[in-house]
């Protein structure tokens, strides 16, 4: 189960060095230890068609020649060939490494580079060039950095207003932890969105997100909602780790206490057999349940479904925010109302 077949790239040591002998990058060190378990086939409901869009390619192509990563690719999103045939590309900032190690994650875990300052504007330079009305900025968590890297998500934000300024900006930030009030400059930036994933139940934190605080997950969007109750706040849940649906639930009633506006919800795909094991594969009617709960409980917006990610259909998320909050306000006038 733990090796690999000729030909194919281990996705637990990369390459690096672009001369000579490339040096071996192991990917995954918190999880090269861990016993493997077996990778159960997906059922017909997750499967993707293989990517023959020329658009797709035209995506790569403009991603490469801006110089910035994606979360796309280095998450191994299911969805990055019908996102990508859209020209939708979340950036993923601040490096391709992250400083934890969480079990779900195929981000690689490790020692991050410096910040790179010029990075902001050619974010700002590749959303002009796929014309995004709406932009996704995630990152890497920045444990190493004095502010955890709210200066420089903050400064992309204020990039990409400054070259496009009719694109809507969310962010999907880290937690902050132990970093003070620096998520005060994010929100400062005033995105349209911002959002930060619990991605699991208190219960299963240890194993799955064992870095983080689920309440000062929670903390977080509450602070951000009560400092910018304009700014749309979100979150999402994965699910098919081992959790209850009522936890979910309880989950679901503790983002609403914080205000939350935008709840997403969807299935875990194990990337490699050292990660997090599947422990089962929700079906799409218990994903419809799930919606209903979600919107009986107050959320203004809910996706729900198998291949849901914080990212996927972002656009058509947040029109959808749009148009909640003005039917809360009985307010047609657009302009302005949510910035």
């Amino acid at each position: 189960m733990s090796g690999t077949s000729p030909g194919k790239v281990d996705p637990f040591v990369e390459a690096s060095g672009s001369t000579g002998t490339a040096q071996k990058r192991v990917r995954h060190p918190e999880k090269a230890l861990r016993e493997p378990s077996r990778v159960p086939r997906k059922p017909n409901w997750i499967r993707r068609a293989a990517v023959t869009s020329p658009v797709y390619f035209e995506t790569r192509r403009i991603m490469r020649e801006a110089a910035v990563s994606t979360v796309c690719e280095e998450a191994a999103c299911p969805n990055i060939g019908e996102c990508w045939s859209k020209k939708h590309a979340t950036m993923m900032i601040m490096g391709e490494i992250c400083t934890r190690g969480c079990a779900f994650c195929n981000v690689a875990t490790g020692r991050p580079n410096a910040l790179d300052p010029g990075e902001p504007m050619r974010v700002a330079a590749a959303v002009a060039r796929l014309g995004l009305r709406h932009v996704v900025i995630t990152s890497v968590d920045r444990d190493d950095l004095i502010d955890g890297g709210a200066g420089h998500i903050a400064a992309t934000i204020r990039a990409v207003r400054g070259l496009c300024p009719e694109t809507t900006i969310e962010v999907l930030t880290p937690d902050f932890l132990r970093k003070g009030d620096a998520w005060q400059e994010v929100a400062a930036a005033k995105p349209d969105v911002f959002n930060h994933n619990l991605e699991t139940v208190p219960r299963l934190y240890q194993t799955v997100r064992p870095g983080a605080r689920y309440y000062q997950s929670l903390r977080l969007l509450d602070d951000v909602k009560r400092a910018g109750p304009s700014i749309f706040t979100k979150s999402g849940l994965m699910v098919g780790l081992g959790e209850s649906i009522a936890e979910v639930a309880q989950v679901m009633d503790d983002l609403r206490t914080a205000g939350t506006d935008f709840l997403t919800v969807g299935q875990y795909l194990q990337p490699t057999p050292r990660h997090h094991p599947i422990d089962r594969f929700v079906t799409p009617d218990e994903f419809r349940s799930i919606e209903t709960v979600a919107k009986a409980k107050g959320f203004l917006t809910v996706a729900a479904t198998p291949m849901t990610r914080s990212s996927y259909h972002a656009d058509e998320g947040f029109a959808a925010l749009r148009a909640a909050r003005l039917a809360q306000l009985g307010n047609a006038n657009t302009k302005g109302a949510w910035r």
